[in-house]
């Protein structure tokens, strides 16, 4: 889903760049699944929920990445979130809370959810969940935009779906003005956003192995 509201202003501001090293992906699907490993999926996701803040980097990285490896993720697809879709395209911020907090439960790393939920709170001026969701999304997008520096197909940004992608692209403050071009690879679609002499290099990740 494509979002267009103050809070990317917002994002733009507040969060900052910084590469790092190269992600593992085979590293982070044995880690989340090992109980002995400090990034097991229900100790990452225990923070997640309760400390966003206190997350480091590297378990950020291993929230998001890791949803690759799970079977239990809301889809944009599903009847439950054309729902809820549905309730935020007319305003009905209550319905959207209500539905959005029970897809969350089902699925808290969900950028979409997440998004939809904070344009609730904070219409509903509710400023306790609207930081608490808020900590979260800014976790895992900093986990996003430190995964390259998107200066060239050696290091583009990672992101996991094309909706990761344009939620991406609000944040850089990239817009129509931008071109896209495009070329398959084994283990995505790299996408090549250009305005003059400006690229952004963004892979949406399709892992199979």
């Amino acid at each position: 889903m494509k979002y267009n509201f103050f809070l990317f202003l917002l994002l733009v501001s507040v969060f900052g760049f910084a590469q790092q090293p190269k992600i593992s992906f085979k590293a982070i699907e044995k880690e989340l699944k090992s109980d002995k490993s400090p990034y097991h999926y229900e100790k990452l996701i225990f923070k997640y929920k309760a400390y966003p803040k206190s997350l480091d980097t590297l378990e950020a990285q291993h929230l998001y990445y890791g949803r690759n490896f799970r079977k239990d993720l809301v889809s944009t697809t599903d009847d439950d979130f054309k729902t809820l879709a549905e309730a935020f395209k007319k305003g009905d911020f209550d319905e959207c809370i209500r539905q959005g907090e029970i897809l969350y439960n089902r699925d808290p790393t969900n950028l979409d959810i997440l998004l939809i939920l904070l344009k609730a709170y904070d219409s509903k001026k509710d400023g306790k969940n609207f930081i608490h969701h808020f900590d979260q999304f800014r976790v895992l997008t900093d986990a996003l935009k430190g995964s390259g520096d998107g200066k060239s197909d050696k290091t583009p940004f990672l992101v996991n779906s094309v909706g990761d992608e344009y939620i991406l692209l609000n944040i850089l403050n990239i817009g129509k003005e931008y071109t896209r071009g495009s070329k398959s690879m084994k283990d995505g679609v790299l996408d090549i956003w250009e305005k003059d002499n400006t690229k952004i290099y963004i892979k949406v990740l399709y892992i199979d192995y």
